[in-house]
């Protein structure tokens, strides 16, 4: 379950990025996390803080509209 958790996360970040032809870094800059945070999500390396998935998931849904 963890996984696919982790795995919906990299595909939103990768789907928000591209939308919004962002880079890993202004993306991190936008949310107010490190170039290295967004890095590792996006390599399912590590998960993102309950905070930065509700920024994450916001910002996914934005695009969606």
């Amino acid at each position: 379950m963890v996984k696919r958790d982790q795995d919906n996360v990299a595909l939103k970040l990768k789907e928000v990025r591209r939308v919004l032809g962002l880079t890993q870094e202004a993306l991190a800059h936008k949310i107010g996390v490190s170039f290295t945070s967004v890095n590792r999500w996006e390599n399912d390396q590590t998960r993102p803080s309950p905070l930065a998935k509700r920024q994450i998931d916001n910002l996914f849904e934005h695009i969606k509209r």
